[in-house]
C-alpha cells in the first residue's frame, strides 16, 4: 500500500524578500479553490524526510501515482509526496535521505545524498544525481525564477539565456557579474565550458527533444539531462509548484515548501474573486501576419477564467501537435475575437505594443474589434513569461483589467492608448 505524506506541512517562515508576493498569490490560491478545493488532511506517514500532515498535498492511502515508488535494491521505501496542483511529477522517499524524483513523461531522477553510495542495481532508464546537485546548466528558462524564489541561484553556474535575455533582473545581474556564465542555447551549447566548469546537470526545457542529438552529447560528457515539462501544466499553480521538485533537488526542500505553503494559508481568509463574464482575447501577430493564439486547455485561459474572465476561444484544440499555441490567420481570428471585451498582446516573443495605431499597422481589421473602439486593449511585459513563481501577479492583473482598474497598479500589464 502507498503512504503518502505531507511533505509542505514541513514549512519554516517566509523569508522578508519574498513575503511582498503573497498577497498576490493569495488572490490565484482563492480563485482555485473554487475549481479546485483545497488539500485533505492527514495523519504523519513518517518518512526520512520527517513529514507532517497539512493542506498542501492530497493525503490519501491510493494516491494516483504515475508509477508506484520503484524498488531499489538496499533502499527501504517511506513515503510519497503528491502535488497538489501540478499533475507532471511525483517524489518518493527512501531511508538513508535518498529521494526519486518521478516525472510523469517516463524518467526517473534518484538523488543520492552527499557521501553515500549508488546503489548498484537501479531500475532501467533511471537517472543518477550525485548531491549537491552544483554547478548546474539552466537552459529551461521558465525555472529560473524557481530557483531565485529558493535563494538557489548559486547552484546555477551555466545559463542556455544570454544576460540580455533575461528580464529576472537577480539572473541578470549574476550573469554581468560572471557568477552565471552563457554556455550556448538549449540547441547548441558550449560543450567545453561545460566539461571545464564541472557541470553536474543540465535542466533542459521540453525544446531538447527536437534536439535529441544534444541531448545524447551532454550525456556522453558524463552530465546528466532532467528535462522539465513543467509548461504541459494546465493548472497555473501546477506550474509554480514545481518549486517544489527543485526544492528537493538542491537541498531548498524546506524554502519550497514554506514559498508555496504559505500562499495557502491565506486561502482560508479570502473569498472567491468576483466572476465579471467578460471575453478576452490573448494573442500576437507572428511576422509573416499570423495570429498566435493559446488552445483553450492551456494554463492562460484558466488563469483568465480563475481572474473572473472567459478565454474567447474556449473550444480550441491543436489537433497537429501538443504545442499550446496555435497559429490562426487573421480572418479566423477576427470571426472569435471582434466582439471580445478585452484584447491582451502577448510581448513574450514580439516587442509590447506601444499604441493603438501600431497594432491597427498590423491589420486595418483591428479597427473594427469591440475592445479596440471602447478602449480596452492591453499588452503584457516581456517578463511575465519567466516569472513562473509570479503566477498569482498575472492573475490578479486580469482581475484588476477586468474589474476597470488602473495599469499602476499591475505587475505585467500596461493598457495600451
Amino acid at each position: 500500500m502507498k503512504k503518502v505524506c505531507n511533505q509542505s506541512a514541513r514549512k519554516s517562515a517566509c523569508k522578508p524578500a519574498r513575503c511582498g508576493f503573497v498577497f498576490a498569490f493569495a488572490l490565484v490560491l482563492a480563485a482555485a479553490v473554487l475549481f479546485t478545493g483545497c488539500g485533505s488532511a492527514g495523519s504523519d506517514t513518517g518518512g526520512s524526510a520527517g513529514a507532517a500532515a497539512g493542506n498542501s498535498a492530497d493525503i490519501t492511502e491510493t494516491a494516483d501515482f504515475a508509477n508506484d515508488p520503484p524498488k531499489i535494491s538496499g533502499l527501504t521505501y517511506e513515503s510519497s509526496m503528491k502535488p497538489s496542483y501540478a499533475e507532471g511529477f511525483d517524489i518518493h522517499y527512501y531511508s538513508d535521505g535518498y529521494a526519486v524524483i518521478d516525472v510523469r513523461q517516463g524518467q526517473q531522477y534518484l538523488l543520492v545524498p552527499e557521501g553515500e553510495a549508488i546503489p548498484k542495481e537501479l531500475p532501467k532508464d533511471m537517472t543518477v544525481l550525485q548531491k549537491p546537485v552544483q554547478n548546474i546548466y539552466l537552459a529551461a528558462s521558465s525555472a529560473m525564477a524557481l530557483f531565485h524564489a529558493i535563494d538557489a541561484l548559486d547552484q546555477i553556474r551555466f545559463s542556455g539565456t544570454d544576460q540580455n535575455g533575461w528580464h529576472i533582473e537577480a539572473a541578470a545581474d549574476a550573469m554581468k557579474d560572471g557568477r552565471i556564465a552563457f554556455a550556448g542555447k538549449y540547441s547548441a551549447p558550449d560543450y567545453e565550458a561545460l566539461t571545464i566548469g564541472n557541470c553536474g546537470l543540465a535542466i533542459e526545457s521540453t525544446m531538447i527533444m527536437h534536439s535529441p542529438e544534444v541531448k545524447e552529447k551532454i550525456e556522453e560528457l558524463g552530465i546528466p539531462v532532467f528535462i522539465d515539462h513543467s509548461s504541459y501544466e494546465s493548472h497555473p499553480l501546477g506550474r509554480t509548484e514545481w518549486i517544489r521538485l527543485y526544492g528537493v533537488m538542491v537541498d531548498k526542500e524546506a524554502e519550497a515548501d514554506a514559498f508555496f505553503a504559505q500562499q495557502e494559508q491565506i486561502l482560508a481568509d479570502l473569498e472567491g474573486l468576483e466572476n465579471t463574464g467578460k471575453t478576452v482575447a490573448f494573442f500576437f501577430i507572428n511576422a509573416a501576419g499570423q495570429v498566435c493564439v493559446r488552445t483553450s486547455s492551456d494554463y492562460i485561459p484558466r488563469m483568465i477564467e480563475l481572474a473572473g474572465g472567459q478565454y474567447v476561444f474556449d473550444d480550441l484544440e491543436n489537433t497537429e501537435s501538443k504545442m499550446a499555441s496555435m497559429k490562426i490567420s487573421m480572418e479566423q481570428f477576427y470571426e472569435k475575437a471582434a466582439d471580445a471585451d478585452y484584447l491582451i498582446y502577448n510581448a513574450a516573443i514580439e516587442n509590447p505594443l506601444r499604441s493603438i495605431e501600431e497594432l491597427e499597422e498590423k491589420s486595418s481589421l483591428f479597427r473594427e474589434f469591440k475592445a479596440v473602439k471602447k478602449g480596452n486593449v492591453w499588452t503584457t511585459d516581456k517578463y511575465m513569461y519567466q516569472a513562473s513563481d509570479l503566477t498569482g501577479e498575472m492573475i490578479r492583473d486580469i482581475h484588476i483589467m477586468l474589474t476597470g482598474g488602473s495599469s499602476d497598479e499591475m505587475t505585467f500589464l500596461t493598457k495600451v492608448e
